[in-house]
């Protein structure tokens, strides 16, 4: 049987703490109490086999534990040390994580069922999946909001691994200190752990199979076992269900574990809402933001309906999302309710192609945006007809410069046009009275 490993207040104890001590030291210390050598003290290393002790200074005395375990070798009167996690205040300690409600939000979909899950205070694990932006990560933290249900959040890519998500050692203050990851955050106060786009996530997320099936998860950084409190519970975001993304649409998805997606007992496929209640949601978008227009909204609304329909259908490789349509309306609130040019803005993250094809497509719909589309041509008509006649102008006065460089009349000879004047045309053009009669004077 291997000797009990000597712990953090069993070293402070045996006057190690508030000091820099060497391994040799502590090495010694152990094989005369047949203890083993603390692993843990390596975090404190502060040069070649010395450590760092001086910031864990002693407090009242009582009796501790010299070793890590359930069965100490000793006890003896020592000085209380100061807990790790007394060292570091973190955002877990002094936030609520109940998530603001959003003004104004309509529920549509599968927001009753999941609703229920979430107050239940089982734990049932969910999977919600579905087309970017339709507002699935939205909708779980609305019914957390409304039902005061603490939402701890954690956006998974494919970096994402043990340490961000159950917890592990940070720098703070000079000090290296334990801090749980949001898994372990949402266990410990009974919270939703919302893995959002979960599917981005490589195989290190197996870490989490034993969070899964509910039961409790052995940190063996720290040698504790952290048990889930009660409520906590579990769901996840994804814009596939884990099998990738043949057409290439959402890059850097993965093919998930299957033993992974097993551990979640419901999937809910989350659509589009449909026109009457998507009308309704940017309605309150636009009147939240003081702009209201009922007509905008019904327009935008058939908009987005058509071009869903032909993505379905194939005619089409890419479609407006229901936040690409509140993008949409927060810009007309922004830019003086200019209706073309807040779709114009919006619709740029897209090829020139895609979006050429999507105003177009609108301008069929809105009357307006067709009518400012024909004065805008209107317009640039105008201007290109009077660029032209700038332009024959510029022409004739070159013309007539030339004309008279070469051939200056002589001072006094008076043209048949000006013979009832009594002026020559020269002292016309020095003088700058009267005008030339270009075919009169001087034809060429």
């Amino acid at each position: 049987m291997k000797n009990p490993k000597m712990n953090m207040s069993g070293l402070l104890a045996a006057g190690f703490g508030g000091r820099v001590v060497t391994r040799a030291e502590v090495l010694k210390y152990c094989e005369a109490n047949n203890l083993r050598f603390p692993d843990w003290i390596k975090n404190y290393k502060t040069g070649w086999g010395k450590f760092d002790l001086t910031k864990l200074e002693p407090a009242p005395k009582e009796q501790i534990s010299f070793v890590t375990g359930a069965n100490p070798v000793e006890s003896v009167e020592a000085e209380k040390p100061v807990v790790m996690e007394e060292l570091v205040t973190t955002v877990a300690d002094k936030e609520s994580f109940v998530p603001k409600r959003f003004r104004g939000y309509v529920p549509f979909g599968h927001f009753p069922d999941i609703e229920k899950i979430i107050t239940s205070n089982m734990f049932y694990t969910f999977y919600v999946t579905g087309l970017s932006g339709n507002g699935k990560t939205l909708m779980i933290e609305e019914i957390c909001a409304r039902n005061k249900r603490e939402c701890v959040r954690a956006n998974v890519t494919i970096e994402t691994d043990e340490d961000d998500l159950i917890g592990g050692f940070r720098l703070i203050g000079g000090e290296t200190i334990w801090q749980d990851g949001p898994v372990i955050t949402a266990m410990k106060r009974g919270a939703l752990l919302l893995l959002d786009e979960v599917d981005l996530g490589s195989h290190k997320m197996m870490c989490l199979q034993p969070i899964l099936e509910g039961k409790p998860v052995y940190l063996k950084k720290i040698n504790q076992i952290v048990r889930p409190a009660d409520g906590f519970n579990i769901c996840a975001t994804a814009n596939t269900k884990g099998r990738g993304s043949d057409d290439g649409k959402f890059v850097g998805t993965m093919v998930m574990n299957e033993a992974f997606l097993e551990r979640f007992s419901v999937t809910f496929e989350q659509e589009y809402p449909d026109k009457k209640v998507e009308e309704k949601i940017l309605n309150t978008v636009l009147e939240n933001n003081n702009s209201p227009d009922k007509d905008f909204a019904d327009r935008l609304t058939q908009w987005s309906e058509g071009l869903r329909n032909m993505y379905v259908e194939g005619q089409i490789n890419d479609m407006i999302s229901t936040r690409r349509l509140v993008h949409i309306c927060n810009a007309f609130a922004i830019f003086g309710q200019d209706r073309e040019k807040a779709i114009s803005l919006c619709l740029n993250r897209f090829d020139s192609e895609t979006k050429a094809a999507f105003t177009e497509y609108y301008s069929k719909i809105d009357a307006k945006i067709k009518q400012a589309e024909a004065d805008r041509i209107a317009k640039l008509a105008a201007e290109e007809a009077q660029r032209k006649r700038a332009e024959a102008a510029e022409i004739e006065r070159k013309k007539r410069e030339e004309f008279l460089k070469n051939n200056p009349p002589a001072r006094g000879t008076i043209s048949p046009a000006a013979k009832s004047t009594g002026t020559s045309e020269l002292d016309k053009v020095l003088t700058g009275k009267g005008a030339l009669d270009l075919e009169k004077d001087f034809p060429f």
